[in-house]
């Protein structure tokens, strides 16, 4: 009987147990462990589930009526866009800025910078699509800043977030352009700046803000408020920091 009971109590805690739906780029993937422990120790009782993806094809879900709460986006600009439509309840804010880099599997001589794409050994590009993944859009832009675009667009290989072509760019390609914050993560750990990788100038790409927005679905919910306010808290902001963004 105790243990009908115990089971009883089991399946009504987790019938009510809070939950909330995260939209989010996939470029914080790497962080958002660390993100996501730090918010439980503050709201135990609050589940944060996850759905990873480029902005574009996140924000093109939640205009199709997909049920996320949060939207973190890579760029400020879909955020923007769904303020304006009535889709968020928030005006978009900036949680981080990312910053590009340049990654090999193999060791490169990275003091040519961004130039390193002319290399003769260098056969096929990662970057991520330009049409629906801001860290792509910041890449071509940089490359055409750099007059390299239309010397190297036939080198590329395009991954559908920052998270695939971070995939691409140490399996299917010779270097891809990534965000810096997968750098951080424990698993890449074994690349290294000036060997593996290097940051693209940051004077040849425009800054990229990131945006997040409590969404229409999250109307009536303080668990989404309060991830919302823990993502621009300090504690956050110290975290992001930890994994190359920039915070202020």
């Amino acid at each position: 009987m105790k243990k009908i009971i115990a089971l009883l109590l089991l399946l009504s805690f987790s019938l009510y147990a809070k939950s909330i739906n995260v939209a989010l780029a996939a470029n914080v993937s790497y962080a958002i462990g660390d993100l996501k422990a730090a918010f439980h120790k503050k709201y135990p009782d609050t589940r944060v589930e996850i759905t990873l993806g480029g902005s574009g094809k996140l924000t093109a879900q939640i205009n199709h009526g997909a049920p996320y709460d949060i939207f973190m986006s890579a760029n400020m600009l879909y955020p923007n866009a769904l303020y304006k439509q009535k889709l968020a309840l928030t005006q978009p804010k900036i949680y981080a800025k990312g910053s590009l880099a340049i990654l090999s599997l193999r060791p490169r001589d990275f003091t040519k910078g961004i130039a390193l794409v002319l290399d003769k050994n260098i056969r096929r590009i990662a970057i991520a699509n330009p049409k629906i993944a801001p860290y792509g859009k910041a890449s071509i832009g940089a490359l055409k800043n750099a007059k390299l675009y239309k010397k190297v667009k036939s080198k590329f290989i395009y991954g559908e977030s920052i998270a695939q072509t971070v995939t691409y760019a140490v399996t299917a390609a010779d270097i891809g352009f990534i965000a810096k914050s997968a750098l951080y993560s424990s698993k890449m750990t074994r690349f290294k700046k000036g060997r593996n990788w290097t940051e693209v100038n940051a004077k040849l790409y425009t800054p990229i803000a990131q945006g997040i927005v409590i969404l229409k679905h999250a109307k009536e919910s303080t668990d989404a408020k309060h991830f919302y306010d823990f993502i621009l808290s300090k504690e956050a902001k110290a975290i992001f920091k930890k994994y190359g963004y920039n915070v202020s």
